[in-house]
C-alpha cells in the first residue's frame, strides 16, 4: 500500500463529490476578496508602509511580546484601538483566527456555557474545542434560541458564567445579526457578549467601527476587529475591558507562544483605521455599490437582498456551483464557489463581495454573465 494511500483516498472523495479545493491566481474582476474598501493596494497605504520604513520600524518583531518582540508600535496600535472602538483595552494578533482561538481557548472557564450562533466561524469553533467550558449551538439569529439554550442549561445544573457568540455580519450568508437585543439579553443573563465584526468593521457603525458600535464600551462586551478584510493590511484586535486583556496576555496560548506580529504591520493597521474612520465617504460609496448590487440581483435573479456587501447566490449542487464559477472566471470576472463543509450541504453557492475594486458598469456586466451562466448550464 502506498504510503499516501490514505490521503490520497481522501481526496479522490473529496474530488467525487466536487469537493476538491486547490489554490487559484487571481485575475479578473475582483468579486472574491474582503477588500472592501479598496485599500490593500491603495496609494494611501502604498505612502504609509514608506514612510513606516523611512521611519526606520522593523518589518520582524524578532520574538513573542513576552520575550523582546514587543514593539512600541504594538503598544501604539492597542490604545489608538481601543479609543476609537470605545473599549477599555485592546490586543493586537497576527490573524483573527488566532485572536478566536486565544479568546475561546481562554476566557470561558471551566464549568462555564458558550452559546454560539449555527453559523459561527470555524476558528471559534477551534477555539472552543481547546478550551473547558461546554458549548452548544443556537438556531441562526434566533434571540429567543438563544434565551431558551442558557435557559436549558441553568435548569439542568449548570452554575457557571454564559458567554454568548456571534458575528455581526456572517461571511457566507451577508445577513447581520440582531447585537442591541443579544446584547440585551446578556444584561438579563449576566453573560458576557463577543460579537466578531470580522466583515462589518470599516464598513458599518460610525467611523467604521462596526455593527457593535452602540454596545461596545460595556463591561461585559467582546469585540474582535480584523484587520485583514476592509482594513486592507493583516492582523486582528481583541477590544475588551482592561482585565480581560490582561487576563489574554497571561492565559492565551496562542499570543505567548507566538512570535509577535510585525510592528510594521502594527503601523500600517494603526494608519488604516485613521484613514477609515477620517473618511466615511469609502463606506458610503461601498454601502451604496452593494445596495446597486442587491438591487440587480434580486431583481434579475430573484438572489434575497442581504442589505450588506456580501451576497451569497445558492445555486445547491457542488459541480453546478463550480461550473458556473468557472464560466464567469472565463468572461473576466473572479468569482469563487462555497462547498460544503463551509456551508451546509445542499447550499454551495458563489460569494459575491462586493468591494471599492470595482465600479457599478462591472457589477451590472457580471449580473449579465451572471443570468446567462444559470440559464446555459443545466441542473
Amino acid at each position: 500500500m502506498s504510503l499516501f494511500h490514505a490521503f490520497q483516498s481522501q481526496l479522490d472523495a473529496l474530488a467525487a463529490e466536487n469537493r476538491l479545493r486547490s489554490l487559484a491566481p487571481r485575475q479578473g474582476l475582483d468579486f472574491a476578496s474582503n477588500d472592501y474598501l479598496g485599500l490593500a493596494q491603495s496609494p494611501a497605504l502604498r505612502d504609509a508602509l514608506v514612510e513606516g520604513i523611512a521611519q526606520g520600524i522593523p518589518a520582524g518583531s524578532g520574538g513573542s511580546r513576552l520575550l523582546r518582540g514587543n514593539h512600541a508600535e504594538h503598544e501604539a496600535l492597542e490604545y489608538a484601538a481601543a479609543r476609537h472602538y470605545g473599549t477599555e483595552a485592546a490586543l493586537f494578533l497576527s490573524t483573527g483566527f488566532a485572536a478566536n482561538a486565544a479568546l475561546f481557548a481562554t476566557l470561558p472557564q471551566r464549568g462555564d456555557l458558550v452559546v454560539h450562533d449555527a453559523l459561527i466561524h470555524a476558528s471559534a469553533h477551534d477555539g472552543m474545542k481547546l478550551g473547558r467550558a461546554e458549548r452548544v449551538a443556537a438556531a441562526h439569529n434566533d434571540v429567543t434560541a438563544f434565551d431558551d439554550a442558557i435557559a436549558a442549561w441553568r435548569r439542568a445544573g449548570g452554575t457557571g458564567r454564559v458567554w454568548i457568540a456571534v458575528e455581526s455580519l456572517y461571511s457566507m450568508d451577508g445577513d447581520t445579526a440582531p447585537v442591541t437585543e443579544l446584547a440585551a439579553l446578556a444584561q438579563r443573563h449576566e453573560a458576557f457578549l463577543i460579537v466578531d465584526e470580522a466583515h462589518a468593521t470599516g464598513v458599518f457603525g460610525e467611523q467604521g467601527r462596526g455593527l457593535s458600535a452602540t454596545v461596545a464600551g460595556l463591561p461585559n462586551v467582546i469585540t474582535l476587529h480584523t484587520c485583514g478584510k476592509a482594513l486592507g493590511c493583516e492582523g486582528a484586535l481583541l477590544c475588551a475591558p482592561r482585565v480581560l486583556i490582561d487576563f489574554l496576555v497571561n492565559r492565551a496560548r496562542p499570543f505567548i507562544f507566538s512570535t509577535a506580529p510585525s510592528p510594521l504591520m502594527a503601523y500600517m493597521v494603526r494608519r488604516a483605521i485613521g484613514l477609515v474612520s477620517s473618511d466615511p465617504a469609502r463606506a458610503t460609496a461601498l454601502r451604496a455599490l452593494a445596495d446597486h448590487a442587491g438591487g440587480e440581483l434580486h431583481n434579475r435573479l430573484g438572489v434575497p437582498r442581504t442589505g450588506t456587501q456580501v451576497i451569497p447566490v445558492v445555486i445547491g449542487d457542488n459541480g453546478r456551483t463550480m461550473a458556473i464559477a468557472a464560466r464567469l472566471q472565463q468572461a473576466g470576472f473572479d468569482v469563487r464557489g462555497i462547498r460544503p463543509p463551509t456551508v451546509a450541504p445542499g447550499t454551495a453557492r458563489l460569494r459575491l463581495s462586493i468591494t471599492l475594486n470595482i465600479g457599478q458598469s462591472d457589477v451590472d456586466a457580471l449580473v449579465d454573465a451572471l443570468e446567462d451562466a444559470v440559464e446555459n448550464i443545466p441542473a
